[in-house]
């Protein structure tokens, strides 16, 4: 049952005269789902790496977000210095479905004894679908909610820069480059009217360290740094623990927004799954509604036959 509630958001933010600020889909496991936000990342954890996340936001309330990623990206030739990758987003929000699916880039050089600088590039599109008949309308007289948007098509190009060692990693990425305007239609006379949706260039900066507590516990904080024209910055902290090589635990602070708790498991060398649930500290996580968010993640690789791997890698 869809909630009043959700039905008027949706209304004033797709129906209005102009939506100045288009968010990407967000992220409480980002630490494991690099590079959706940055193409730089392809390749880096030498291995051909598969990764699913699914995510349902704001659970009970009619309309709320929903988003699945698949991603595998891996180092390709004799230096490894290449890495390719393919990453596909489909984000769901009330009468609202968007697709991205994107080609990854990188070219890394190494900057040290312990350092890795890539370069990377990402192009691709983007279909979006607007089915106007899931909302609740207040009239069946108006015009501009007649015809449904149906795989409308964008181009895409995104750029990254990511830096690591073993223990420290740095990125700054804009995965979405061109401003794109999905929709505008206009009218004469008494039913003159336009209505714009618009995206906006996202800019991402992560970053994270690993410190060794002793050998059987190491500490990770990190965070996630997201800007975008119109709309205030966010800020996600999280700070993890990674016991005996196998099990993670941690918390994490969407600054403003909600509070969550992680569990990770490294079930193998190649395969790892982790859990994610978010409490909302905003007016919103008082409804009876809302009980909460939740993220799970599945990563499997594929290492080199003549690598050992010694330890899972931890970002």
């Amino acid at each position: 049952m869809k909630s009043p509630y959700f039905i008027i958001l949706i209304l004033l933010t797709i129906i209005a005269n102009k939506i100045s600020a288009q968010q990407d889909a967000q992220y409480t496991q980002y630490m494991y789902n690099t590079i959706s936000v940055n193409p730089a990342y392809a390749g880096s954890r030498d291995a051909i790496s598969i990764t699913g996340l699914y995510r349902n936001q704001w659970v009970g309330i009619g309309g709320a977000p929903v988003t699945q990623t698949l991603n595998i990206h891996s180092p390709i030739g004799a230096s490894n210095k290449v890495g390719l990758g393919l990453s596909i987003v489909n984000d769901k929000i009330g009468p609202t479905q968007e697709t991205y699916f994107d080609i990854d880039f990188s070219y890394t050089i190494s900057t040290s004894d312990i350092g890795q600088l890539a370069f990377g590039a990402k192009a691709g599109g983007h279909l979006l679908d607007v089915n106007f008949q899931d909302l609740n309308q207040y009239t069946n007289t108006d015009i501009l909610l007649d015809t449904n948007i149906d795989n409308k098509f964008s181009p895409n190009i995104g750029v990254g820069v990511y830096y690591h060692t073993e223990k420290i990693y740095l990125g700054i990425s804009a995965p979405n480059l061109l401003e794109t305007q999905h929709f505008n239609e206009s009218g004469s006379g008494n039913r003159a009217s336009s209505f714009l949706a618009e995206e906006r260039i996202n800019y991402y900066l992560i970053t994270g360290y690993v410190f060794d507590l002793d050998e059987n516990i190491k500490f990770k904080p990190s965070a996630l740094l997201k800007g975008v024209a119109g709309a205030p910055l966010q800020l996600d902290v999280s700070v993890n623990f990674l016991l005996q090589d196998k099990l993670t635990l941690g918390l994490a602070y969407r600054w403003s927004a909600a509070l969550s708790a992680l569990v990770g498991f490294q079930i193998s060398n190649n395969l790892m799954m982790g859990f994610a649930y978010d409490w909302e500290t905003t007016a919103l996580g008082n409804t009876e509604f809302n009980a909460g968010s939740y993220e799970f993640f599945l990563r499997y690789e594929i290492f080199k036959k003549r690598e050992k791997v010694l330890y899972p890698r931890f970002f």
